[in-house]
């Protein structure tokens, strides 16, 4: 649909914001509605959440300067799915019929197939706020996006640190409930063992897991005994491991990905000391994200506690560029628009969709946990030789 054929048939007035409804001003009709299904309770809160109030924090900057190209603003439909699959299914057909033209999905692969297929049958471009899994667009169609660092970027990235470490051998926790939790680690015994490693055993949990005794038994009777540990497991299976890994006097270097960046990780103390994660970006001194920080503090009065706002504030901002770069709230313009997009500044630095069918180049991060706070490793851009076909 093109804004002057919108124009003419738009009603739209109201906004549902949290699980709750809330009257909201009338949309003007130059409007772009944007609406988010996400899991803001349920397991996938502490990502789509985070990622909500970036998004939010992103609509009030572009609007506070007259919207996209200073003439279009952004409203914002929010619609809870409880981190249900199911209901990611029924939370995106309201928003279909709602009038929206660009939906942001859930974090977790299974509910954002759920909801970006319905989308598509609307011809409405979707974005998974950050499901990470480098197959998700090409499973959902031509309409589906992603947003986040692929998992075999990640994976390749964290390979390449183990090796600089000098670990030659490694024991991979992966669990086949989910695609990230369990291609991850598996893109990573790929890439590890192409640079040289040696997986000396891979264990398996199931998600929701809370007694990891049988796997740390095993990890203690290994020999060799790994030099690394390496998992994509999250909340609340990553705290529990690790606490009765250290709990049982292992205390083995571990990897981790984007999953464990959250407050939760920061919380646990000595358990988490030391171990390292990749994620999309560090607010290093004068870069674009540590600018973004001082907005979040100064919009929510603390600190920003995990890189998920960040990315949810780069949806935004890359939604925007294809919005304006389409001259139309058209769903096929927009998709068009934004499989062409180069070097888009967001707050994590930059993304590139051109050539990479839907699913973003942009930089991972590696950070420590150190006394509670985030230690930035560095920034790595691997060979793309070493990293994992998806």
């Amino acid at each position: 649909m093109t804004i002057s054929r919108w124009l003419k048939t738009t009603a739209m007035s109201a906004v549902l914001v949290g699980a709750g409804v809330m009257a909201g001003p009338a949309v003007a009709q130059d409007t772009l509605i944007i609406g988010y299904a996400g899991g803001h309770t349920g397991y996938l809160a502490p990502y789509d959440q985070s990622s909500l109030k970036g998004v939010q924090l992103a609509i009030e900057e572009i609007n506070a300067a007259g919207g996209i190209g200073g003439n279009m603003p952004i409203e914002l439909i929010v619609k809870d799915t409880r981190s249900d699959t199911a209901q990611a299914q029924v939370a995106a057909q309201e928003l279909v019929d709602e009038g929206v033209h660009v939906m942001i999905v859930s974090c977790d692969v299974d509910p954002a197939v759920a909801s970006g297929v319905v989308a598509q049958a609307a011809e409405i471009p979707a974005v998974s706020s950050c499901a990470s899994t480098p197959t998700l667009p090409a499973a959902v169609g031509p309409y589906m996006f992603s947003n986040y660092t692929a998992d075999n970027l990640q994976a390749a990235v964290l390979a390449e640190y183990a090796r600089e470490q000098g670990y030659n051998n490694a024991y991979v926790l992966l669990s086949r409930d989910t695609p990230y939790t369990e291609k991850l680690p598996e893109y990573f015994s790929e890439a590890f063992g192409n640079m040289g490693g040696n997986v000396v055993m891979t264990g398996e949990y199931t998600m929701g897991q809370q007694d990891f005794s049988a796997e740390v038994t095993n990890i203690t009777g290994l020999d060799p005994q790994p030099d690394v540990i390496m998992t994509s497991a999250y909340e609340p299976d990553f705290p529990a491991f690790i606490k009765q890994l250290r709990a049982a006097g292992i205390d083995t270097p571990v990897l981790g990905s984007d999953g464990i960046d959250s407050p939760t990780t920061f919380s646990l103390g000595d358990v988490s000391e030391g171990v390292v994660f990749s994620n999309a970006g560090f607010p290093s001194p004068g870069s674009s994200l540590e600018a973004y920080e001082t907005a979040y503090e100064a919009k929510y009065g603390e600190p920003n506690d995990t890189i998920f706002t960040a990315t949810g504030y780069d949806i935004i901002k890359v939604v925007a560029a294809a919005v304006e770069q389409a001259g139309s709230t058209d769903g096929a313009a927009i998709r068009d628009a934004w499989d062409n997009l180069e070097d888009v500044q967001v707050a994590t630095g930059t993304m590139t969709y051109k050539g990479q069918e839907r699913v973003p180049v942009r930089v991972v991060a590696l950070n420590r946990v150190s006394d509670g706070l985030r230690e930035h490793v560095g920034d790595y851009s691997p060979d793309p030789s070493q990293i994992p076909a998806p």
